[in-house]
């Protein structure tokens, strides 16, 4: 007995170095993971991470068996079971030996592979203090409990890791402030500097051209006047880019006031009630921003209607002109005029953007977020 808590001892001092050493979420989750199982009796394990919701998500996994590895573990990441129940419930306090799991279950009479002797597993809940982030089961081959000791070993390691996840998110909120900031400082210094000299060259130029008496001056003034009114143009979108003041009144009040200020007109139709995460909100702003900045300098017209749909699960929004359009093709690479820029934030919030287009009848983008 001695001997086991000495070699626990150590085991826990090993993952706290790691989870200590770790900065990316994914990255310490899995190696917490695979070191915890080196070093016990359990034979496998995954981590789920919970939403306010309820939502779970599969973050990482070891040594599953075939059964539950097949499809990209589709048996783990669909459906119900009785851990996440409990946890949703707020019944699930400690580690604990379930009686049965239904993914376990449907993963076996599915037929789709070895389930290498996993029948059951033990849970415990991820937390630090009274705030909860999901579960983190483990299991062996023909083992239907686990003794105290192996449960309070669990519990240990899931408080370790609970204390990680909070270090880690509050790192990544403060990474998110500091570039908050920062933006906020460019902004305020492109507008104090860069645009007020736009502004006065404006001025200049028209000045220049009411005064000049040759129509080759008169022309040059007036041809300066107008590039520089399009770059003042181009520099205060910038600056609502770095630094987005619509978002404060909501989202939709934003797109009307950033498509106003690029001279646009837009039609908006919202079905479902928009109550959605700030970043969800932020991400489909600035879709929205680089699709009405393409509609003003690719696509020929003033006008543009948005439309957004709001379910339980996910959120679309559809951009759409009347103008030139463009003709796209399959092989070659996407158009640098921001698609690729949306295509990249869509997916880096778990969604996807699509969009159809042909000379002359427009240009309609779709994108689709999950909340």
């Amino acid at each position: 007995m001695q001997s086991n808590e000495h070699s626990n001892i150590g085991l826990l001092k090993e993952i706290a170095e790691l989870l200590n050493e770790e900065t990316e979420m994914i990255t310490m989750l899995q190696g917490a993971l695979r070191k915890f199982l080196a070093g016990t009796q359990f034979e496998t394990g995954w981590i789920f991470f919970i939403d306010t919701k309820g939502k779970h998500q599969l973050l990482a996994h070891e040594n599953l068996p075939d059964a539950l590895e097949y499809g990209s573990c589709r048996h783990l990441e669909k459906g119900g079971c009785w851990c996440v129940s409990k946890y949703r419930n707020g019944e699930l306090k400690k580690a604990t030996n379930m009686i049965e799991c239904q993914r376990i279950e449907n993963a076996i009479d599915a037929k789709v592979g070895d389930h290498a002797g996993i029948t059951h597993h033990a849970t415990v809940p991820l937390q630090s203090g009274q705030e909860k982030f999901g579960l983190l089961n483990v299991a062996s081959p023909n083992t239907v409990a686990f003794t105290d000791h192996e449960l309070a070993l669990l519990e240990s390691v899931a408080f370790q890791l609970g204390s990680a996840i909070k270090r880690i998110m509050l790192t990544k909120q403060e990474q998110e402030m500091a570039l908050v900031q920062e933006r906020n400082r460019l902004a305020r210094d492109l507008h104090d500097s860069v645009n007020q000299l736009l502004f006065s060259v404006t001025l200049t130029a028209r000045g220049g051209s009411e005064m000049a008496e040759q129509p080759e001056v008169k022309e040059t003034f007036r041809e300066i006047q107008h590039l520089t009114q399009e770059a003042l143009t181009e520099m205060r979108a910038l600056i609502w880019q770095l630094r987005p003041k619509g978002l404060e009144t909501g989202l939709i009040e934003g797109i009307k006031g950033y498509s106003e200020m690029l001279g646009l007109t837009i039609k908006v139709k919202v079905s479902g009630v928009i109550n959605l995460p700030s970043r969800t909100e932020e991400t489909l702003f600035r879709i929205a921003q680089e699709g009405l900045n393409n509609v003003r300098k690719h696509a020929g017209v003033q006008e543009a209607e948005l439309f957004i749909t709001v379910t339980l699960t996910d959120v679309l929004l559809v951009l759409k002109d009347e103008g030139c359009g463009f003709q796209m093709d399959s092989n070659v690479q996407i158009p640098s005029i921001g698609l690729q820029s949306m295509r990249d934030r869509a997916k880096a919030a778990g969604g996807t953007a699509d969009w159809v287009s042909h000379i002359e009848k427009g240009t309609e983008l779709l994108i689709r977020l999950p909340h």
